[in-house]
């Protein structure tokens, strides 16, 4: 009896495994299924009004295609830009010993974000340019710190003692910081770089007021022309955007995650 109910309990805990990866599988489905709720809801309403021309100008695949790519655009590039400026810079901030260096540039950083993001863009367009490339700058100074101060985090809650025995093993600096600190910091510079991406779609919204373009113009116009379809439309395509992009940055985060962490 012992025997059969010590087989028993390895059977079923040898089942938990599996029945945990169908719940962790189903749920990361529940995001995209919402979002193609929330857009055949907006749809359908969409469908029971009675547009105006301007509405219609408006409300047409072409030109709701043209503003997402515009949106989605700036977003990608300039997390991107995020990603090869501020994780090289979190490591150099890792590696000096000047408190006072590694303040000044998160404070910095820090003013970036602090700063908000409707001033970053209409300064940078006052002092340089209009269009795409000033916002494409000013989502990346105001996304910046999220990364660089989790790369930095995520470097120095290393265990000394893991460092120390890779030293141990005839590792050379490069090598521990390769093979050894930046894999382990990996979750959370990746946690820093999905902040950033969620950051930059919400901003690129603004990129309208200096003609850059994206889902911004639907929101501005239907404020402007108290056209509230416009407006509603827009806004709910900014949000299904950024639950995406959260969502994948989610699943990525998960692939890239080293195992045993």
């Amino acid at each position: 009896m012992t025997g059969q109910a010590t087989g028993d309990m390895a059977v079923s805990y040898s089942r938990q495994p599996s029945v945990r990866g169908r719940f962790f599988t189903a749920k990361r489905f529940v995001t995209p299924v919402l979002v193609v709720l929330v857009l055949g809801i907006l749809l359908l309403w969409l469908s029971s009004l009675q547009l105006d021309s301007i509405e219609r100008r408006t409300l047409n695949i072409d030109y709701i295609i043209n503003r997402t790519r515009e949106h989605l655009g700036l977003t990608i590039v300039a997390s991107a830009l995020v990603a090869v400026l501020a994780i090289p810079l979190g490591i150099a901030l890792s590696r000096t010993r000047s408190k006072v260096v590694r303040g000044i540039v998160l404070g910095v950083a820090n003013v970036g974000q602090a700063t908000p993001a409707v001033g970053v863009i209409i300064l940078l367009a006052i002092v340089w340019q209009t269009g795409y490339t000033t916002a494409l700058m000013a989502l990346v100074i105001y996304s910046f710190l999220p990364v660089l101060r989790n790369t930095l985090i995520g470097l120095q809650q290393v265990d000394e003692s893991v460092r120390e025995s890779a030293r141990g093993m005839g590792m050379t600096p490069n090598q521990v910081l390769l093979h050894v600190e930046l894999p382990l910091a990996v979750p959370v510079i990746l946690a820093g770089l999905r902040t950033s991406l969620v950051f930059c779609v919400g901003v690129a919204t603004i990129a309208t007021f200096i003609n850059a373009g994206g889902l911004g113009d639907m929101i501005v116009n239907g404020l402007k022309l108290q056209r509230y379809p416009v407006l509603i439309t827009g806004a709910v395509l900014v949000a299904c955007i950024a639950l995406l992009i959260d969502w994948v940055a989610g699943i990525a985060e998960d692939l890239l995650r080293p195992r045993g962490t």
